[in-house]
């Protein structure tokens, strides 16, 4: 019986709308802002020991690695109806007009950074180097379609 009701709970609780996660707006635009921090720093850090502008920590890589992989999966909640205004975002309209293409931009940058994290794993800088070129290109197609300049 306490298994029932605990799926029972778990259902409703995934069952809510994604908007109930948050107060308002401002707090979805905050919330996924924070998150693409996150992602440019720990990024960021792989980046750059790819690019041998700081010395490659294996284990600094894979860390970092793992972070983004969870991370990548957070800030997309957060683009609901009404956060396309206010506040200091710069997301274009087109992803809610194009909702369905935005999503497949959000799938493709986690499926880039999953193969990131299994390329960490080796602790092979030349794998790094090239799982982390899929991650920069799905970042920079999201951000090139779907985010104002500054």
């Amino acid at each position: 019986m306490t298994r029932l009701l605990f799926a029972a709970a778990l259902g409703l609780a995934t069952a809510l709308p994604a908007a109930a996660q948050f107060r308002n707006a401002e707090h979805a635009i905050k919330y996924r802002q924070s998150v693409m921090q996150l992602q440019a720093f720990h990024f960021g850090r792989i980046s750059a020991m790819a690019s041998g502008r700081i010395p490659f920590d294996a284990k600094v890589a894979a860390d970092d690695a793992a972070l983004l992989d969870t991370i990548d999966k957070l800030p997309f909640v957060a683009f609901l109806d009404g956060t396309d205004k206010g506040g200091n975002t710069r997301a274009k309209a087109e992803i809610w007009s194009e909702r369905a293409k935005f999503d497949a931009a959000a799938v493709k940058l986690q499926d880039e950074a999953g193969k990131l994290n299994a390329a960490a794993k080796t602790g092979s800088l030349d794998a790094i180097k090239a799982a982390a070129g899929g991650v920069g290109q799905a970042c920079k197609a999201c951000h090139d379609n779907y985010q104002q300049p500054q």
